[in-house]
């Protein structure tokens, strides 16, 4: 049952990316699920692919937050005065160039960042946090996504490199597991989907959560 504690907090949080196929949609879905266990929640989603939407269509029960599609730039914008809610999740287009974006960013509170750890995937999140998010002033972390189990060296590596170069980045990451792709398939969230690997998956994104909530009372 969430709890709707929305005048203590009022936050709106973006998850973006300038690429699609990073792990975008399901970091969204996953952190607006483990949020509506403290928060009254919802997720906007702002991609014109709707895959959030898609992913709440295939549902037979609540996902634990609201959510609405919307893609005007002119109501995205106004996010901050969603204030019956706890915290705003929006999942957005994967394009830099996109008007959504360009409204969802200077709205928001807070920046999440899902790349895989490869170098490719990693040289082109520099350049989205060099263009995009650093001119924006908005708190931000970059998210590892994707990772193999079998190669969290990778991910430590890619975390250094970031470091290096002065970006924030979660500790924690996000392991690939089959879990995510079949909580999506069959409508539920990583906390509702019941088989192999659920509990180390949603753990990943639980200790999302605890670094994005330490951040806020940082700044509170």
């Amino acid at each position: 049952m969430a709890v709707n504690s929305s005048a203590r907090l009022n936050k709106v949080l973006v998850v973006l990316n300038g690429k699609g196929g990073v792990g975008k949609t399901t970091t969204a879905v996953s952190l607006a699920a483990i949020l509506s266990a403290t928060y009254k929640v919802l997720l906007v989603d702002a991609d014109p692919q709707g895959s959030a939407s898609w992913w709440a269509e295939q549902s037979e029960t609540s996902l634990g937050f609201d959510i609405a599609k919307e893609t005007n730039p002119s109501l995205l914008k106004d996010l901050k005065d969603a204030k019956t809610y706890g915290v705003v999740v929006v999942d957005t287009p994967p394009a830099l160039a996109s008007e959504a974006l360009a409204a969802v960013i200077p709205a928001a509170d807070y920046l999440i960042l899902p790349t895989p750890p490869a170098p490719m995937d990693l040289a082109a999140l520099v350049q989205t946090v060099r263009s995009a998010v650093l001119p924006s002033g908005v708190m931000h972390r970059v998210l590892l996504t994707k990772v193999d189990p079998r190669s969290i060296k990778e991910a430590h590596d890619a975390q250094n490199t970031l470091r290096e170069l002065s970006i924030p980045v979660c500790t924690a990451f996000i392991r690939a597991y089959k879990a995510h792709e079949r909580a999506a398939l069959e409508g539920k969230t990583i906390l509702q989907w019941q088989g192999r690997n659920t509990d180390q998956a949603g753990s990943d994104y639980h200790q999302v959560v605890e670094e994005i909530e330490k951040d806020w009372r940082k700044k509170s």
